[in-house]
């Protein structure tokens, strides 16, 4: 029984780092380096830019 679990652990981590590598293979062919690495300090890019205004400056 140990034997069966064991052998299951091995074929989960197979599928999930071939996933890993497909899903790898996808994003690179999808979008550029430029884009990839590129951040903005404080903008959450799943919301868009937003104009609001910080409590503790006051304004």
């Amino acid at each position: 029984m140990l034997d069966a679990i064991v052998w299951a652990a091995w074929i989960v981590s197979a599928a999930v780092f071939a996933w890993m590598l497909w899903d790898f293979a996808k994003i690179n062919l999808k979008y550029g380096e430029d884009t990839l690495i590129s951040s903005r300090e404080g903008v959450d890019d799943l919301f868009g830019d937003s104009n609001t205004t910080n409590a503790a400056s006051g304004s």
